[in-house]
């Protein structure tokens, strides 16, 4: 596995817009306190020219490869995180220069559509990628301790990361901060209690669904290359009914992508619904009932959440509703 340097005080993070621009007036603010946040950490940001267009996307997927390649072949910037999420990032797979990125291996992080380059980068390269903030998300004036331990993985002091007491409703604090008033529970299902190592992969389910098969992502070889190691996956479903998880579950256990699964982590659904009345911890049971699940984890949309180093060796505990996760570079 390859390891991208990690950051050091006054180096240049790009932001680029893979996905969606920050064009609204609110995600604009978010982009510009997230800047100064970054910056007031010690580092210099720049954006390319896609960062703040409107539209769907930002660009075309041309145009959104080719400013992703401008920050890779950048000497100066060291680190990338993608401007937003939002649709269709697939659209920019056919242009993305691999073998640029695999010449000139760079931190890129981002969460939610940019899974689909984050995990092309990880299972076809094997470079460590990062599912974290975007752009923006570090846009309030006080930090929570999920961006402060995000804030430290990039400069390479990667903290064991415990659940947390409480995760955002339906209170919004705006810019200040976020506001936690629901108790996190984590749901553990098909044992008792986990305490696992194995490499860790994952990202939102939505966006992987959508590279199955393609050229864009190579995870039958990943798993054979990994195998002793074992993996913890990890998913964050942002409004897919109960009843597609199934079915999205069923498809990648059946092209192999759960052979040597030590543990599978699913996030709390930002939108969840059904059609036939099934609980999402029913789907993903039906879909995997041989291995250890935890469900409605501090990971993915539902803020807040934890920091994954796509492609590092974790160990994952959990036992009484809550959990840790510490992953170390090897």
């Amino acid at each position: 596995m390859i390891y991208p340097k990690f950051l050091v005080p006054n180096d240049t993070i790009g932001i680029t817009a893979p996905s969606g621009g920050c064009s609204s007036e609110s995600k604009a603010a978010e982009l510009d306190l997230s800047e100064k946040q970054l910056r007031n950490a010690g580092y210099r940001v720049v954006e390319t020219p896609n960062s703040r267009l409107p539209g769907v996307v930002s660009s075309s997927g041309e145009v959104r490869a080719k400013e992703l390649a401008d920050l890779y072949n950048s000497p100066d910037v060291k680190a990338i995180i993608c401007a937003r999420g939002g649709d269709f990032l697939i659209d920019m797979l056919p242009y993305v220069d691999y073998e640029l990125i695999k010449n000139n291996p760079k931190w890129i992080q981002g969460y939610s559509d940019p899974t689909s380059l984050l995990y092309s980068i990880t299972t076809k390269l094997d470079i460590a990628t990062i599912y974290s903030f975007n752009g923006g998300g570090y846009g309030f004036n006080k930090l929570d301790r999920s961006h402060k331990d995000s804030l430290s993985i990039l400069r390479g002091d990667i903290p064991v990361q415990e659940s947390y007491p409480f995760y955002q409703g339906e209170e919004d604090g705006g810019l200040e901060e976020y506001i936690f008033t629901e108790p996190v529970e984590w749901e553990i299902l098909n044992t008792d209690n986990i305490n696992v190592n194995g490499r860790l992969i994952g990202g939102c389910m939505e966006c992987l669904a959508d590279i199955i098969g393609t050229p864009y992502e190579d995870t039958t070889k990943f798993i054979e290359r990994y195998k002793e190691d074992g993996f913890i996956w990890y998913f964050d479903i942002f409004a897919l009914r109960s009843e597609i998880v199934y079915n999205t579950l069923w498809h990648m256990k059946a092209a192999g992508w759960f052979n040597h699964a030590k543990a599978i982590i699913f996030g709390r659904v930002r939108f969840p619904g059904t059609f036939l009345d099934m609980t999402y911890q029913e789907a993903v049971v039906r879909a995997l009932p041989d291995i250890p699940l935890i469900f409605n984890a501090d990971v993915g949309h539902v803020a807040p959440r934890m920091t994954m180093i796509n492609g590092s060796l974790a160990t994952l505990k959990a036992a009484d509703g809550k959990g840790s996760l510490a992953m170390k570079l090897l």
